[in-house]
């Protein structure tokens, strides 16, 4: 199988072979791992029981799901990643807003699923065999892992696929052998040693129903178009994508994270997961848990790391997406390692998706009001003017930046920030909220609003340059055709600068493309 050459740039027509059942094959099969089961446990150490965990874990992935999944349907039109998608609201340079953000919450993502696999995997050896289970040892396992794991993100989408599909089967059988293996040991109730997180019962179930299941489909609010970008829309309607994105998030995030919880509850795992779950373990189901830590954590990892590689390629234009993928494979190792040396597994986990769900929140929304203006029409060329080292297009906004979009982005975060409660950080909000965590609605509602307000009066008009002609290469720095009067018309007839077009302008739909009703559908 060759190794994928395809960074951030439109895929062509010929190569977008992928269907909805391959959208749910991914999204089932990556995810049924270690890296997303833990999160089924944090509700169980917040203090909750089996029935107030299930139901935070399934509001929170309900709600997170709708709003995440018609993200998918973004790259579905436009044929590249969504953070290079969404340059048709932010600006081609205004979209390394979405590029940080990916890279971070797939950073976190990947970091956490070697490190709770390479745990798991290390004391089931330690049972079998008598491993030592040293620092010494860990970093091996550790190594291991990422090793697997950055072969399968190099060869990329196609080899990712693939395995989705046998862990789809695989993960599924032995997730259901784990349930026979633990049902000896299970109970409803909370571990008695356990109190509610937060003092109370309200305030700890609203943690968990976002800390454990809000924060699932959220990390993917990237990733989405990773996959749907390999889908035509010629031989997919986007209604189909659309359900195929909900089941694969649903199933893909509850199936695991349930099991987190059922398999927290028996093996009375409090404090940390990992070694109460290894420890309950009956021995024959050693092996199956060591298959499980390895196959599961390489496959979500792997996809966790490509798009890093992705978002990182679009930063830097001038890397390649493999040369982009090594990189933050060793940032990622380095993460993985801080994890288990340094940070206390429940502090770390619960702040990390609390923060980084106020962040990227404003920029879902953004993104998908600005596709409900453009009602799914964009400009693929204009979208790849960053990645030419090119400017101008009908996305050059200013220099590249919408400010408003920018700015709207900026102050749903903040809001975001102000109102978050986590272990290590609380927002100066929480007081006027009863301490009752609402990240998640503030930063998406002012970000959304602020949006609106900033772009008042843009409509889905087609602003100046929004035809698919490519942009006019950068000329050299002192080159007189570099200036661009204010207010003129910019070399290569996109928007004049000082005046900036409403984000989010309908473009022509191509050929053979049917045209999107609301939501792209």
């Amino acid at each position: 199988m060759p190794i994928e050459q395809h960074g951030v740039d439109t895929i062509p027509e010929e190569d977008r072979t992928s269907g909805p059942r391959d959208l749910v094959a991914i999204l089932l099969g990556s995810n049924l791992c270690l890296g997303v089961i833990v999160f089924g446990w944090l509700p169980v150490s917040f203090g909750l029981g089996l029935w107030p965990a299930v139901t935070s874990v399934v509001a929170g992935t309900v709600v997170g799901v709708l709003v995440t999944a018609p993200l998918a349907l973004v790259s579905l039109r436009t044929a590249t990643n969504l953070s290079t998608s969404s340059g048709a609201f932010f600006g081609v340079r205004g979209r390394l807003v979405g590029s940080v953000v990916g890279l971070l919450l797939s950073l976190g993502y990947a970091a956490l699923t070697l490190w709770i696999g390479g745990d798991v995997a290390l004391g089931a050896l330690a049972r079998l065999l008598g491993v030592p289970s040293g620092g010494g040892a860990h970093a091996v396992v550790y190594a291991l892992l990422a090793g697997c794991t950055v072969v399968a993100a190099v060869y990329g989408y196609r080899l990712l696929l693939r395995l989705s599909r046998l862990l789809a089967v695989g993960m599924t059988a032995l997730l259901a052998l784990g349930l026979v293996a633990y049902a000896g040991d299970f109970t409803a109730a909370a571990p008695p040693d356990v109190p509610y997180l937060l003092g109370s019962f309200g305030p700890t179930w609203l943690l968990s129903a976002v800390a454990a299941g809000l924060s699932g489909p959220i990390a993917f609010i990237t990733l989405l178009g990773d996959y749907t970008r390999y889908v035509s829309p010629r031989r997919h309607e986007a209604r189909a994508v659309w359900w195929a994105t909900c089941a694969g998030l649903f199933l893909g995030l509850l199936v695991p994270q349930l099991f987190g919880t059922v398999t927290a509850l028996a093996a009375r795992a409090g404090a940390d997961y990992a070694g109460p779950l290894v420890a309950a373990a009956p021995t024959w189901y050693l092996l199956p848990l060591l298959l499980a830590a390895g196959a599961g954590s390489v496959g979500n990892a792997g996809l966790m790391l490509y798009s890093m590689g992705l978002d990182l390629d679009a930063i830097v234009p001038r890397a390649t997406r493999t040369a982009a993928t090594l990189a933050v494979a060793v940032v990622a190792a380095a993460f993985v390692f801080l994890g288990h040396f340094a940070w206390d597994a429940r502090s770390a986990m619960t702040s990390f998706v609390l923060l980084l769900t106020a962040v990227g929140t404003p920029w879902a929304v953004i993104t998908l009001l600005g596709h409900l203006r453009c009602r799914g029409r964009y400009d693929a060329e204009a979208l790849q003017v960053l990645n030419r080292r090119a400017r101008g297009g009908a996305y050059w906004f200013r220099a590249g930046w919408h400010p408003g979009a920018t700015a709207a982005w900026a102050l749903g975060a903040a809001a975001g920030l102000a109102g978050v409660s986590t272990p290590v950080y609380e927002g100066p909000l929480l007081a006027l909220t009863g301490g009752v965590d609402c990240g998640f609605v503030l930063s998406g509602a002012v970000g959304g609003l602020a949006y609106a307000a900033l772009t008042r009066g843009g409509g889905r008009r087609t602003p100046p340059g929004a035809r698919r002609a490519p942009a006019a290469a950068a000329p050299p720095v002192g080159d007189p055709a570099a200036a661009v009067p204010v207010g003129g018309a910019a070399p290569d007839g996109g928007p004049a600068r000082g005046a900036v077009p409403a984000p989010g302008a309908a473009a022509p739909v191509p050929d053979g493309v049917p045209a999107p009703g609301p939501m792209g559908l």
